[in-house]
């Protein structure tokens, strides 16, 4: 079996633990909210809100691998520790129009990037990894909540 099926099936597995999301917001907008909460969306998913939306996961991702390892998936290609210039521009085109997965030290956990959303979604995190992922959305004004 070739590293990116075993990457490919760590990651499948992965879609189906617990996860946290990392927001713009400090917690999830209930249904029944009163605001306009799609408007506001729909407002940060436009240009140049969305690349500054993603600047600040690239932060996120970026320092947090001073720390730990990412193997981040490019279509079928996985690349393990890619230069910060690779990283920032993958994650700028995965949330304007694509995917973006990245994997912490082989599949301890799992970061998600998806168009159309304005959240990364964290998988299956530590104690710990949590613990630094608040510690560096927050530090880039962002959140880290469970839904």
């Amino acid at each position: 079996m070739n590293m990116a099926m075993n990457f490919d099936e760590i990651t499948e597995r992965l879609l189906e633990t617990p996860y946290w999301v990392i927001d713009f917001l400090p917690m999830q907008v209930p249904q029944d909210a009163r605001g306009q909460f799609f408007a506001v969306e729909r407002y940060y998913l436009e240009e140049p809100r969305l690349e500054c939306l993603s600047h600040q996961f690239a932060d996120v991702l970026l320092k947090l691998n001073c720390y730990h390892d990412l193997t981040v998936s490019r279509g079928d290609e996985w690349v393990k520790n890619p230069e910060p210039e690779a990283m920032v521009a993958w994650l700028n085109e995965a949330m304007q129009h694509g995917h973006l997965c990245a994997l912490i030290d082989d599949g301890d956990a799992l970061v998600t990037a998806s168009s159309g959303n304005t959240n990364l979604t964290l998988y299956n995190p530590s104690p710990a990894l949590l613990e630094l992922i608040r510690k560096l959305a927050s530090a880039s004004g962002l959140f880290l909540w469970k839904p």
